[in-house]
């Protein structure tokens, strides 16, 4: 009699290779699953993970920071398993300070006018913007949103109490709103979204942080990847592999599917088929395919909360100098610009204005690594219009906006890099944020496995991890972790041990 096959035999394929599905294969492997595979569209891991180079600094195209570096956290875990990273980010008072807005940097400000603005004037208008922000998150908690958006809460807010706030300074009321503008393009870029109007006021508390203070890695984000992948065996991931269509419930025949209820298919016609699927693809991509990606297509309640929730872009563009304009202190340079008291965090058009939609620039530290480096920020239909340019028409754009605000004719960098990810075709954009509309429930919905619960058919054919199915760490590193690893845990927990080997629960 032929003896029954294992259930550690079960056909397992992730789709991507980012962090997500790199973190479900470790666990399902160490588990004892003996046929895992990765499908990866491009010819690397990592995703939404890259490090690049400008000249000779390592900058990072994608991730940046390790949010919340402390012992919860389970990326700041790894990093210092890996040793990847330096001993104040791995110091106990590093990881026990909280963060407080913007204001932990030391900044900047300069105006459109040219003038180098101090923090009497500015901080004021920062205050009030991190009293605004920590309100916003409230109301989840209070449920009752009196506004739809945070856009409009904090814009509607800020307007009603800088008049009686700043009534015993009169005469920099309109360049404090002008920061105000400023600050909201800035959150447009945490928040990876067009306009902070189409950020949901209620859902907006849900994203959950860890204490520490936000960390890089000095040798660059991929070393992360690299020490992970290391642990997997050689051949898993099947690379340049782009997927067309998950046919799951035995709707296309091909080999093994009379048994194996699931069959991918890929562009270049080759098929795989599988037990068990895990996807992890940017939910951009799942918005811009959804309709084609499964077979039978996904519920209607799936369908509708990837149609909800928000996914956009956040992009950089790195600049190397000389000599800095800055101050040798300095972490962050705001440009203010003065006619902008009327608070909008867009621009009224976009192919003559979109530099104005840059809020400012980080500076990368230490200058004994780096030089002089900077990395502007630039978010929404601006910063997706940015990606259509040639980098030399970026370069004379930028050059031109840091001699306006600086005074300083001379200013120029002399090598530039930046992200695309908008046009990035398996990414379509950065992260996830919740829009308008939008609530935990979507992305439970996201998260929830094929076929639905109560359905006869084979349970966990499809199941759905990344960044954007994780309700309180959307938008993070992190975050995408946790999901390979709940997605993990699912299968593993779907499979019960008996007398020593694993029989299914089927």
């Amino acid at each position: 009699m032929a003896s029954q096959r294992s259930s550690l035999d079960s056909q397992i394929f992730i789709i991507g290779c980012g962090i997500s599905g790199i973190g479900a294969a470790q666990k399902l492997i160490k588990h004892g699953f003996r046929n895992v595979n990765i499908i990866e569209a491009t010819g690397r891991s990592g995703g939404r993970i890259q490090t690049g180079r400008l000249g000779d600094n390592i900058v990072e195209i994608g991730a940046n920071w390790i949010h919340g570096p402390s012992k919860e956290n389970p990326v700041f875990r790894l990093a210092c398993d890996y040793r990847l990273l330096d001993k104040q980010s791995m110091s106990e008072e590093n990881q026990q300070i909280k963060m407080d807005g913007p204001t932990l940097f030391n900044p900047n400000w300069f105006s459109s006018s040219g003038q180098k603005l101090g923090p009497d004037v500015m901080g004021p208008a920062m205050e009030l913007f991190i009293k605004l922000m920590e309100k916003s998150q409230q109301f989840n908690e209070t449920g009752g949103e009196p506004l739809p958006s945070v856009g409009k809460f904090v814009k509607t807010e800020a307007e009603r109490l800088a008049p009686e706030e700043w009534k015993e300074d009169p005469a920099n009321i309109d360049l404090r709103m002008a920061m105000i503008n400023t600050l909201l393009k800035m959150e447009c870029c945490v928040s990876g979204t067009h306009t902070m109007d189409d950020v949901g006021l209620g859902a907006f508390g849900m994203y959950k942080t860890f204490p520490g203070l936000d960390c890089t890695f000095p040798g660059g984000y991929e070393g992360l990847i690299d020490n992970m992948m290391k642990g997997l065996p050689k051949d898993i991931v099947l690379y340049n592999k782009p997927v067309k269509c998950i046919h799951w419930n035995n709707t296309k025949n091909g080999p093994d599917t009379k048994t194996l209820p699931v069959l991918i298919e890929c562009f270049n016609g080759e098929t795989f088929a599988a037990d068990h699927v895990i996807v992890t693809v940017p939910l951009g991509y799942l918005k811009k395919h959804k309709d084609t990606f499964l077979s039978p297509s996904l519920p209607l309640h799936k369908l509708h909360s990837i149609q909800r929730m928000g996914f956009g872009t956040n992009n950089k563009i790195f600049l190397e100098f000389e000599q800095p304009f800055w101050d040798d202190e300095c972490e962050l340079i705001y440009l203010v610009w003065e006619d902008e008291t009327d608070l909008s965090d867009v621009v009224s058009d976009v192919k003559m204005s979109w530099i104005k939609k840059i809020f400012g620039f980080t500076v990368l530290r230490p200058t004994e690594k780096f030089g002089h480096v900077l990395c502007g920020w630039i978010s929404g239909h601006e910063s997706e219009y940015m990606e259509t340019l040639s980098e030399l028409e970026v370069l004379q754009s930028i050059t031109q906006l840091l001699r306006k605000f600086t005074g300083n004719p001379t200013v120029a960098p002399r090598r530039l890099l930046r992200s695309q990810w908008f046009h990035h075709p398996y990414s379509c954009g950065s992260y996830t944020y919740v829009a308008k509309g939008c609530s935990g429930y979507d992305i439970d919905n996201l998260a929830e496995p094929l076929p639905l619960n109560g359905c006869n058919s084979k349970p966990l054919q499809v199941l759905f991890a990344g960044e954007a199915t994780q309700r309180s760490f959307f938008s993070t590193v992190h975050g995408a972790l946790m999901s390979g690893w709940r997605e993990a845990e699912r299968l593993i927990s779907h499979y019960t041990p008996t007398s020593g080997s694993f029989t299914s629960k089927l």
